[in-house]
């Protein structure tokens, strides 16, 4: 065998002591610990338990700022507050847009409705010939109606809450 020069073996080992890096720095474990806290030093607690697999992320986190107020701070309260013949015609608008949006569910549902048939609505073009065709279009128009009466059923959840249907 050859003599190798020193320098060669240096490389070599310099490479072996960098490649052994992140092996060495990945012995750090995370331990998940009551109250959801996360560590990788739990210095002696035995109610620490050892995650495995997949990797953590830990964002750390403030409080938010303070909200600023100019002036008296009364400023802050009364944004917040409306007088009632405000509220009254807050109101009176809220019900009149849900009892829009109530009659136009229900004028779609009655659409949607005749066009299903009772689950035998007519075929279109070519759901002749391909009957899973014309199945999905069924399962999807049962779709639309079954989302279009959860629609109608919120609506009419707010409006009881203004005292109507």
């Amino acid at each position: 065998m050859k003599p190798q020069p020193l320098y060669s073996t240096l490389i070599c080992a310099a490479l072996a002591a960098i490649t052994a890096l992140p092996a060495q720095a990945q012995d750090n474990h995370i331990y998940r610990c009551p109250n959801n806290e996360y560590t990788n030093q739990i210095k002696g607690r035995t109610d620490c338990k050892r995650v495995e697999g997949g990797n953590v992320t830990i964002v750390r986190g403030g409080m938010p700022p303070a909200p600023k107020s100019s002036g008296g701070g009364s400023a802050s309260s009364a944004a917040q507050r409306v007088d009632t013949p405000e509220q009254r015609a807050r109101d009176t608008d809220a019900k009149a847009i849900l009892e829009s949006e109530l009659s136009k569910a229900q004028a779609h549902q009655t659409e949607l409705e005749a066009d299903y048939h009772n689950g035998q609505p007519d075929k279109q073009g070519d759901e002749a010939r391909n009957y899973q065709k014309y199945l999905d279009r069924v399962a999807g128009m049962k779709a639309a109606i079954d989302r279009n009466q959860a629609d109608i059923d919120g609506i009419k959840r707010e409006l009881a809450r203004y005292g109507q249907h």
